[in-house]
């Protein structure tokens, strides 16, 4: 029988809201994970509060898809409890946040984590590789993330996919700011950095992206790798960016081609009195529910 894992055994909050088929999480293919994690932002903080705001605003999203032709809520979403690592260290907070993904992976969960953030990217990402042979990972993001280590500290959220190619190859999107540290890096890494400024001169860019990854992927979402008109609260945004439709056709295609062993939406910060970002965050994460219900590949 499945169990969630230890540290949880009831949801105070549930994905979609009071979605008209709940489920039990051992009847759950999708299991949802709020990390409120805020330890080393460096620019607006208040991404602890993202995953809060959008199992809040995912209750006004409505669950049939028109565009998939589906309501994935009705083979069960699981929201989990939402972990509190403000007491460990950095150290800590990685090892347990890994423990814990493994062992949902290991119940053939689809795991869906809200950050928080982008920190908490590399533990997710080591527990889909130790579980996915031949994972790469593909990020839409506006940062590179590429740095050894910001402001002494290499677990920093500035460092996110440096720490996640310890584990998995890159395929990175939407790419529009990097530091003269990175860009020195860049031609040792194993990555492909598909760049906001040109990426689009290649009218089959999606495909070239999809292309590029090996057939288990790990996705990771930095909302600011969205346009700052449909997604302005962010930690720290960036001019550019996907739109609303360049996303989610990148995200289907990925879907359709390739098996998504677990995903991250990250950074989300929210803004006083403004809620659209907040509803946008949750309709793009359902967005990836449905096309796993509709394209799930075993």
């Amino acid at each position: 029988m499945a169990q969630p894992p230890s540290y949880a055994h009831t949801s105070p909050a549930q994905f979609g809201g009071a979605v008209p088929f709940p489920a039990t999480y051992e009847a759950s293919p999708v299991v949802v994970l709020p990390v409120p994690f805020d330890r080393t932002t460096s620019y607006m903080p208040g991404t602890a509060n993202g995953p809060r705001e959008i199992l809040l605003a995912s209750s006004q999203v409505e669950l049939w898809d028109e565009e998939v032709g589906l309501d994935a809520s009705s083979l069960g979403i699981a929201t989990l409890p939402e972990i509190d690592l403000s007491h460990a260290s950095l150290d800590e907070a990685m090892s347990s946040l890994q423990r814990i993904a493994g062992e949902i992976m290991d119940q053939r969960k689809f795991l869906v984590t809200l950050g928080g953030e982008h920190s908490i990217t590399p533990p997710l990402v080591a527990a889909a590789a130790a579980r996915h042979r031949g994972l790469s990972v593909l990020q839409i993001d506006a940062h590179a993330d590429l740095r050894d280590a910001y402001m002494g500290e290499k677990n920093n959220h500035a460092c996110a996919m440096r720490r996640a190619l310890e584990c998995a190859p890159l395929v990175q999107v939407g790419i529009r700011n990097v530091s003269a540290e990175e860009a020195v890096a860049i031609g040792s890494l194993q990555t492909r950095i598909f760049y906001d400024w040109n990426m689009r001169e290649e009218p089959n860019w999606i495909d070239h992206v999809v292309d590029a990854l090996s057939d288990d992927v790990y996705l990771t979402i930095d909302l600011d790798g969205l346009e700052p008109g449909l997604m302005p609260a962010v930690g720290t945004p960036e001019p550019g960016g996907l739109s609303w439709r360049e996303a989610t056709t990148l995200l289907k295609r990925t879907f359709e081609r390739k098996r998504v062993a677990a995903c991250d939406v990250v950074e989300l910060c929210p803004l006083p009195g403004i809620i659209a970002p907040n509803f946008a965050a949750a309709r793009l994460v359902y967005k990836l529910i449905s096309y796993r219900a509709a394209f799930c590949r075993k």
